[in-house]
């Protein structure tokens, strides 16, 4: 087969104050029609960068020192602005990691598939409207007519994803790049998004380039596999090669950090706790009729996002939350946070706990919560040292006889971190880093517990694994316990005692690790769970990776 992307040599650098960066080495890179070829690699190894460059979007700053980078043997490096205003979205194409930043909040998703139609099939709008409620059928959205006048905030972020693939698919391209399509997305999401992929793929015969720091999935839809290391390739080679036989250095601890069930990090088993929390009919309702609807009388039933849940987690103890968008596991944290009204009871070393206005200070102290994305929930006006020294001070944070200072310096050290990044602002931080602040702040307040929100959701797979193994060391240390929302049903039982899984607000099993793996999920969204989970195409050393 032909090749429709290929990649010659090519280099980019980056201008600094204090000169050039290499960002992109002699990346050597081909796709043929039909392909995917997995593009993979920790974050800032230079995998957006690529396909930035392709697409020919790049930074101000940025300057290509060599290479070309053909599409169907068109070089694109020496393409006019008005040329790749038509290839893009039309041959040339690009799937996001974030579908909610792909669409404008502004417009229904009808009229945003309306436009692109329009623009590169050289449509009518009344044709353009039919052929895309024709597309939302065919990537199986319910309702496709009807989710043709919703706005992007009033479908999930799976069904988002969908209208992207049907758009892209509908233009006719020869080379699409999927930049982390299913990051955002739960397990069963994932596993629905890449089927639809593969079989649209199989009709169109389209080129591929996969990006993703998830190696367990990209085993499973790519045919050929790159690594890239700080700008370079160190190894290409088949899927299946890469996963059961890795070559260089960097691939083997990529693939040695990709989360085995099978090998427990907690060297514990379950047993049985003191207790600590105790949740008891918990129930969360959003959207209740507002105050126009009461003064004119209009029902307005409120959804229910967390329905009786009933849940105990012990003095020390790991208890993994699992489910799919929607299925209720951020709002149990914040209601446990106090960051939403509930009904039920809670309580917390014997202290019932019947609202947020039952949540003094001492609660606060002692159940923290960290945020999936520490972007939003860190200051970024404020130096690493500010963000760590409010809850110090909050919550009289330092031991005795050390100043403030010292207190930070510690914090940061407990976690992995330089003292002196106390004075950097969060952007001047990795994802990993700024995740190992939102870490610190949250054991400056010395807590029993600990609410993990799907903290490792955005990171690769090796930060991911230190972030862990960090969170494990901290529990050591402090004895501190953990309620660990996430949807990777393989970490999580590397770490946790006792499951939890929930389904549209429902909790519709609890099971111990061990059961688990004895007998699998009693309830059959456990089952579903349990198969949607990506499995490498082979193995490493005897071991499922």
């Amino acid at each position: 087969m032909s090749n429709i992307l290929e990649i010659v040599d090519y280099s980019l650098e980056f201008e600094v104050p204090n000169g050039t960066l290499r960002v992109l080495d002699s990346i050597n890179l081909t796709v043929k029609r039909g392909e995917v070829v997995g593009l993979v690699g920790e974050s800032g190894s230079g995998k957006t960068t690529l396909s930035w460059s392709i697409m020919r979007h790049m930074a101000e700053n940025a300057r290509e020192v060599s290479g070309e980078i053909r599409l169907e043997g068109e070089d694109l490096t020496k393409a006019s602005m008005l040329r790749m205003e038509t290839l893009r979205g039309g041959k040339l194409g690009m799937i996001f990691q974030d579908p909610s930043a792909s669409l404008n909040p502004t417009m229904t998703l009808g009229e945003q598939v309306v436009e692109v139609l329009m623009r590169h099939r050289g449509l009518d709008q009344k044709a353009a409207w039919l052929l895309g409620v024709q597309l939302l059928t065919d990537v199986e959205l319910k309702q496709p007519a009807e989710m043709m006048k919703r706005y992007p905030h009033e479908v999930s972020g799976g069904e988002k994803q969908r209208v992207l693939i049907a758009t892209a698919f509908a233009c006719e391209p020869d080379c699409l790049i999927f930049d982390e399509p299913t990051t955002a997305l739960d397990v069963i999401s994932s596993a629905q998004i890449l089927a639809l992929f593969d079989k649209l793929r199989e009709q169109t015969q389209v080129a591929a380039l996969y990006i993703s720091h998830d190696l367990a999935l990209v085993s499973q839809v790519a045919d050929r596999v790159c690594v890239l290391n700080k700008g370079r390739i160190v190894e290409q080679a088949p899927a299946r090669d890469i996963f059961a036989n890795p070559q260089d250095p960097y691939t083997q601890k990529l693939v040695s950090a990709v989360p085995n069930p099978n090998q427990r990090l907690l060297d514990e088993p379950s047993k049985r706790f003191s207790d600590l929390l105790s949740v008891s009919d918990l129930s969360v309702y959003y959207g209740g009729p507002s105050f126009v609807d009461r003064l004119l009388r209009r029902p307005k039933a409120p959804m229910c996002a967390a329905n009786k849940l009933n849940i105990q987690v012990g003095e020390g103890e790991i208890v993994g939350v699992i489910g799919e968008s929607g299925s209720g596991k951020s709002t149990l944290a914040k209601a446990l946070s106090g960051l939403v009204a509930y009904q039920g009871n809670i309580d917390y070393c014997g202290s019932e706990i019947k609202s947020a206005a039952d949540m003094d200070k001492d609660y606060r102290r002692r159940v923290q919560i960290i945020f999936q994305h520490p972007d939003a929930s860190l200051n970024p006006r404020h130096k690493i040292r500010d963000i760590l020294a409010r809850p110090l001070r909050l919550y009289n944070g330092c031991q005795k006889g050390e100043t403030e200072a010292q207190a930070i310096a510690r914090l940061l050290v407990e976690v992995d971190l330089p003292a002196e990044f106390a004075d950097r602002y969060p952007h001047e931080l990795s994802g990993g880093q700024k995740q190992r602040v939102a870490i610190a702040r949250a054991f400056a307040a010395k807590p029993q517990l600990v609410i993990c929100d799907e903290i490792t959701a955005a990171l690769d797979v090796s930060v991911q694994a230190t972030v862990v193994k960090l969170l494990l060391d901290l529990r050591r240390r402090h004895g501190t316990a953990y309620l660990f929302i996430t949807h990777d049903l393989n970490l999580i039982r590397q770490i946790a005692h006792k499951l939890v899984i929930m389904y549209r607000g429902d909790l519709v099993e609890t099971t111990d690790v061990e059961t688990l793996a004895k007998q699998g999920g009693q309830h059959p969204y456990t089952q579903a769970l349990m198969e949607a989970i990506p499995k490498p195409a082979n193995t490493l050393q005897g071991k499922v990776i």
